[in-house]
């Protein structure tokens, strides 16, 4: 995909103005957003990221264009997981409410750099080393398995990295948070805040999660250009993503079960890449015969789309009649005997609509 270098700057100045906005008309004065508000953005983000794709398609070709949406699903999917993480950032934190979106949006920014660093790397390492397509089939395969493993299940505690253990101990910080300032000045001494700290946390985070992500999207495109692009509009609607979905997270109880499940799928496709990158063929009866045929793109989009809905539509169902089952069990525990529930007991007694006491 021979990308110019307008094209290339364009883009970036687009992804830049976009976080302008952001910083300047969302976290500049600090509120807590509105479901209406988050809903919208939410919308534009991902309206935004729809037409972007729709140009790689028209001007580069239906190859490039479903490459595209392949990543940029599978990076947003992959994303909703890392809420779970981020929410368990700001309960230890104690983050007010009203300045998690500054957290969230400074946190994203220093992994949009740092992944794009990542990007870089991969990209050179996948240009000259065909190789690494089975490390990273293997590492992926193996985080599916982690990821199926630990099933619908998400640890309650988050542990403070060790780098952040040592700022603590070596920089002052302050106990409390100072409105949304990340230093203060107390009796003339320079103090760190505890929002430098969980900015630092949620970003370290992100980072961590590229780790999967990163050869993730490698294995649906390598074209840089791409894998950058996918990566950075899928993080830019994350903090619209948090407040929107804050509440129903719980509720994609099978969501480990489907990022494994895509996980996987993209492992083997890498794994058969490699295969064919490297023209390692199969043996039968003592011939060689042709490799294995390699994932098609339009295959690649509609697994992920497919793992996605059945888990979603899967999650929602089960929540659904444990919700159910929970209410059925609570109205018949009310009305057995000697629950003091049952609404005749004392029919006679009390006029209607009165108080029992």
């Amino acid at each position: 995909m021979d990308v110019p270098v307008w094209v290339w700057g364009a883009t970036i100045a687009g992804i830049l103005a976009m976080l302008a906005v952001d910083y300047v008309g969302h976290v500049r004065h600090a509120h807590e957003p509105t479901l209406r508000e988050s809903g919208m953005w939410s919308l534009a983000y991902v309206a935004i990221a729809v037409v972007f794709g729709v140009g790689v398609w028209l001007f580069a070709g239906a190859q490039y264009g479903g490459e595209y949406f392949a990543g940029y699903i599978t990076e947003k999917s992959l994303s909703v997981d890392n809420l779970f993480v981020f929410v368990l950032i700001m309960a230890a934190f104690r983050v007010p409410r009203q300045y998690q979106q500054k957290v969230l949006l400074i946190g994203i920014t220093i992994a949009l750099v740092l992944r794009t660093v990542f990007i870089l790397v991969g990209a050179a390492l996948v240009e000259n080393f065909s190789w690494i397509f089975y490390v990273f089939g293997a590492f992926l395969i193996y985080t599916a398995y982690t990821q199926i493993k630990s099933g619908a299940g998400h640890e309650d505690e988050y542990h403070e990295p060790g780098a952040l253990r040592f700022m603590r101990r070596f920089i002052p910080t302050t106990d409390d948070f100072v409105q949304d300032r990340m230093t203060t000045r107390i009796d003339g001494k320079r103090f760190f805040t505890p929002m430098l700290l969980v900015m630092i946390a949620i970003g370290t985070a992100d980072v961590i999660f590229a780790v999967d992500s990163i050869p993730a999207i490698f294995g649906l495109t390598q074209e840089t250009f791409l894998v950058f692009t996918a990566n950075a509009f899928s993080l830019l609607g994350l903090r619209q993503l948090f407040f929107l979905i804050d509440g129903l997270l719980d509720r994609l109880v099978y969501l480990s079960y489907g990022l494994g499940a895509i996980l996987a799928f993209i492992g083997a496709k890498l794994v058969i890449h490699a295969m064919h990158t490297n023209e390692v063929p199969f043996i039968n009866g003592g011939e060689h015969i042709t490799a294995i045929p390699e994932v098609t793109t339009s295959v690649s989009l509609g697994v992920i789309v497919g793992i996605l809905a059945v888990t979603t539509f899967a999650s929602l169902w089960k929540d659904r009649r444990d919700r159910a089952a929970t209410v059925a069990q609570a109205e018949g525990s009310a009305a057995r005997p000697g629950t003091g529930a049952d609404p005749s007991a004392h029919k006679d007694d009390e006029p209607t609509g009165s108080a029992r006491r």
